[in-house]
């Protein structure tokens, strides 16, 4: 059994449609105390943490098999969570214009309470140029449902129009490092080889 240990709509959609079969279950952690407990430590050391701590914490069956997964953004040395606003939002997505964005990724998978698998992934985005009536009429159509992504945006909807231009892996985009994921569950016998 694959347990999925994330509120995300996106990797839940991302498992479905590569036709995992999976229950999700919730995590819960304090993000934001461990972010301040490694604060220092280079983005891919928090991101797979992060993803680790998620997959233990998830309570599930004996021999399950537990995926976790988090994603964060990181803008010319600054580390940016979730908006907890509107107003923070339009502050973020101000910040990222005409710069480049670092998207991190990573997914752990967990059984019996040890990591058997850890994956690592990053995209860079180069966000255009974005007005303040842009900024504006932006939010108004994606807010609240871009206030649960880290970087302000679905590159699957309105999202995608925030970029110039995009570098790295699709899936990782979307939350998920998910061909190395498919594998690795290949590999723990939980997908058909």
């Amino acid at each position: 059994m694959i347990w999925l240990a994330s509120k995300s709509a996106s990797r839940a959609a991302m498992l479905r449609a590569a036709g995992v079969t999976f229950e999700q279950v919730a995590a819960d952690i304090n993000e934001r105390a461990m972010e301040k407990d490694m604060a220092g430590a280079p983005p891919d050391e928090i991101v797979q943490a992060l993803a680790a701590a998620k997959a233990c914490a998830a309570r599930v069956a004996d021999g399950g098999l537990v995926l976790g997964s988090d994603s964060l953004v990181v803008v010319e040395g600054r580390r940016f969570d979730k908006p907890e606003s509107r107003a923070m939002a339009a502050e973020h997505l101000a910040f990222f214009s005409g710069k480049i964005m670092e998207l991190h990724s990573a997914a752990a998978l967990v059984r019996a309470g040890k990591v058997v698998h850890m994956e690592h992934s990053f995209a860079r985005l180069k966000v255009r140029e974005l007005s303040a009536a842009f900024i504006d009429t932006y939010l108004h159509a994606e807010w609240p449902d871009v206030g649960h992504c880290v970087g302000v945006f679905r590159i699957e909807g309105r999202g995608v129009q925030l970029f110039d231009w995009v570098a790295g892996d699709h899936f990782t985009i979307l939350g998920m490092p998910l061909l190395p994921v498919l594998a690795a569950l290949r590999a723990e016998g939980e997908l058909a080889q």
